[in-house]
C-alpha cells in the first residue's frame, strides 16, 4: 500500500466503464473505490475521503450534476467528469456547478491518467494558506471558502488554483491562455465560465465587477488593494 498514489472514486452505471477504468488505473498505483449510481456514491462519500472523484454526468436516476449539486457543501474532492460527445450544455453546466474537469467518451485510459495526474499535482502545489480581506469579502484559501456579507460560498481546486496565483500578484492581468495553462484546460468558454461562477461568489454586483475585472483583448486582473 505505500505505492498508492491516491484513492479515486469512480461512478457511473456502465460495468464495462468502471471496470475498465479501475483496472487501469490500480496498474498505475491508485486505490479504487467504484460507484454503480448517484445514490450510491453519496452513500460512500460519507464514510470514505477520497482525493478525486471520476463522475458520469448521464447516469438513470439522478445524474451525475444532481450528484455535485446535492453534495455541493460538504465535497471538496476534485472531479473530472465524463461526457458524451452531445452534452456540450451539461459539460458547462457542470463547471459551473464545481467540476474541475471533463473528458468526452471515448477517451484514451492514459489521457484519463494523465488529467488525474495533473488535477493531483496542482492541488498538492496549491499550499499557500491565505485570508484576505477587503470591503465586504473574506476569501479563506485554507477552508476553500468565499465569505460575503455573512454568506458562505465554496471554492474548488480549480477556483483555488487562480484565486492563489492572482492574490499573490494583485493588479496583474492573465490571459485566457495563462489561466488555462494553470489548470490544464484550454477552452476558452470554459475559462469563462468559470470566471463568472468566481465573480457571483466574490462580487456584490457580479454584472458589474469591481474586483475581478475584465481587461478588453487581454484577459483578467484581480484588484483588492
Amino acid at each position: 500500500m505505500d505505492n498508492i498514489i491516491a484513492h479515486i472514486l469512480v461512478v457511473d452505471d456502465d460495468d464495462g466503464i468502471r471496470s475498465l477504468v479501475k483496472k487501469y488505473l490500480v496498474e498505475n498505483n491508485y486505490l479504487v473505490t467504484t460507484a454503480k449510481d448517484a445514490e450510491d456514491a453519496s452513500k460512500k462519500i460519507e464514510i470514505i475521503k477520497f482525493d478525486l472523484i471520476i463522475l458520469d454526468i448521464m447516469m438513470p436516476g439522478k445524474s451525475g450534476l444532481d450528484f455535485i449539486q446535492d453534495n455541493y457543501k460538504r465535497l471538496e474532492t476534485p472531479i473530472i467528469l465524463l461526457t458524451a460527445k452531445g452534452e456540450a450544455k451539461e459539460r458547462i453546466k457542470g463547471l459551473e456547478t464545481g467540476a474541475d474537469d471533463y473528458l468526452p467518451k471515448p477517451f484514451e485510459p492514459k489521457e484519463l491518467v494523465l488529467r488525474i495526474q495533473n488535477i493531483l499535482n496542482k492541488t498538492k502545489k496549491s499550499d499557500q494558506k491565505r485570508i484576505i480581506e477587503f470591503e465586504n469579502v473574506k476569501i479563506d484559501l485554507n477552508k476553500q471558502l468565499i465569505i460575503k456579507k455573512n454568506l458562505e460560498y465554496k471554492i474548488n481546486n480549480t477556483e483555488k488554483l487562480i484565486l492563489e496565483k492572482m492574490i499573490n500578484n494583485p493588479g496583474k492581468t492573465y490571459s485566457r491562455e495563462d489561466i488555462g495553462t494553470l489548470i490544464n484546460l484550454d477552452k476558452e468558454r470554459s475559462i469563462d465560465v468559470i470566471i463568472t461562477r468566481l465573480r457571483k461568489k466574490i462580487e456584490i454586483d457580479p454584472k458589474n465587477p469591481r474586483f475581478l475585472q475584465t481587461i478588453r483583448g487581454t484577459g483578467y486582473v484581480l484588484w483588492i488593494e
